[in-house]
């Protein structure tokens, strides 16, 4: 009896110390992963966070033409005039994201996640880390 006492009061404590490690989790913190698209062409005007546009999970599960041939997404980040009307309206990511087939726009944060001032980017991109820094060079 003892012993099972015991392992409840562990399990308890171990319960009680995972849902506290959550609650201090910045559930609102950027997750940009290597290849993600940073989208912040409107949104600091708009008052709202850049969009992180995870690239790969939707590579993993659509050919390129999908987005880049029949959804007319450029070949370049930032190089598409997205907004919230032409999403709603149907055109680019609003063709998935619907509510039918996807998640629909009144969930802004699930796309809405970058830090504000993120510039429109490919996260961790080759080009970002080749650029020669600006300002007084070190001695």
């Amino acid at each position: 009896m003892k012993i099972l006492s015991k392992l409840r009061a562990s399990i308890a404590v171990s319960v009680i110390m995972i849902f506290s490690a959550v609650l201090f989790v910045d559930i609102n913190e950027a997750r940009a992963e290597y290849g993600d698209v940073v989208i912040n062409n409107y949104s600091d005007a708009a008052g709202m966070r850049p969009v992180v546009f995870p690239h790969w999970f939707h590579r993993i599960r659509f050919r390129c033409k999908v987005c880049h041939a029949d959804l007319g997404f450029k070949f370049q980040a930032g190089g598409n005039e997205i907004n919230m009307v032409k999403i709603i309206d149907g055109q680019f990511c609003g063709a998935c994201h619907n509510g039918d087939i996807a998640w629909s726009v009144e969930n802004c944060n699930l796309c809405h996640s970058a830090n504000p001032k993120t510039p429109t980017q490919v996260h961790e991109s080759t080009v970002q880390k080749l650029v020669q820094p600006t300002g007084t060079p070190k001695k």
